[in-house]
């Protein structure tokens, strides 16, 4: 389990991680999410004692990281895949942990064999190496001491689609026996996919925690038409809340705080033609992440 409390991180007069608290679950994948910048990193980074908090805590398996006596055993981290020896081969990096862990030196091939780097890429040097290789070697790297915890930022970058579904199917039953699974990723889909808990961050802050299901549920109504002024002015008569949808990135679309049968009769009184009317958690994680980040979109995903 991973517990975080009242996490703050400030540089100077910027606040990075402003009293951030949440829970990931033994046997459970909890999503963490936000757009760039929001604090993802930075949390990351203090769970593994990279980047000590100017307050709060942050716990892996009931203690800080610098307390526990051999951490690979405990927490499996992947935070950066570029951040290894490049002048290494892959089998020597992964032979300096196991050696680091004293661990025995067949978990070497067996790690290797679980994210099928051949002989031959084992034995190239990681210069050489993809993205998508470096992340495979960096995965083998956090599961070689049999973690009951992982911390994983950004594991997917640079895995073509069958390395993703790998990936994905790999954490999946790794959480199904037990293990915590803390993954950060801007891969929406593959969140919402195997995804069992959420926490949204914004600013620095939580803007949102709890269940997928619950989350999503909260979604609300998204609709279409070509006539938002008189459907907006509709809605507000009938005492209903909206806003514009972050999703579509026009101005015609607005998610509405209220199930479509009611969004549809209040638009068909006052004559307003929809081109589309649906419950907003049909359109997922990803109509979810950006209404709740709207304020903090660098793009400006809202219209």
């Amino acid at each position: 389990m991973i517990k975080v409390e009242a996490l703050t991180k400030k540089y100077g007069s910027f606040t990075a991680v402003d009293d951030v608290a949440f829970t990931a679950e033994a046997g459970r994948v909890t999503g963490f999410l936000g757009p760039n910048g929001a604090g993802k990193s930075t949390t990351m980074r203090i769970m593994v004692g990279l980047t000590p908090a100017t307050s709060g805590i942050a716990e892996v398996s009931g203690r800080r990281f610098s307390a526990l006596p051999n951490p690979g055993l405990e927490v499996g981290v992947l935070l950066d895949a570029s951040a290894q020896h490049a002048g290494r081969t892959g089998r020597e990096i992964l032979t300096v942990s196991q050696r680091m862990m004293g661990l025995p030196a067949s978990r070497v091939e067996e790690m290797l064999d679980l994210v099928s780097l051949t002989p031959t890429e084992a034995g190239r040097r990681v210069k050489n190496y993809s993205l998508g290789m470096r992340q495979r070697l960096g995965i083998a790297t956090a599961l070689l001491g049999e973690p009951e915890v992982l911390i994983l930022d950004e594991p997917a970058n640079g895995l073509d689609p069958a390395g993703i579904r790998w990936m994905r199917d790999l954490l999946r039953g790794y959480a199904d026996q037990g293990g915590t699974v803390l993954l950060s990723s801007h891969l929406l889909h593959e969140i919402e996919v195997i995804a069992d808990d959420l926490v949204v961050i914004g600013q620095g802050r939580i803007v949102a925690q709890g269940t997928k299901a619950e989350l999503l549920r909260t979604a609300g109504t998204f609709v279409r038409t070509g006539n938002v002024p008189d459907l907006a002015e509709a809605l507000t008569t009938s005492g209903l809340t909206f806003a514009p949808s972050a999703a579509t990135g026009s101005n015609d679309a607005l998610r509405v705080d209220a199930d479509p049968e009611l969004v549809g009769e209040v638009a068909m009184q006052a004559g307003i033609a929809l081109t589309e009317l649906r419950a907003a958690d049909g359109a997922g994680l990803e109509e979810m992440f950006l209404e709740l980040t709207a304020d903090t979109q660098r793009e400006g995903a809202v219209a």
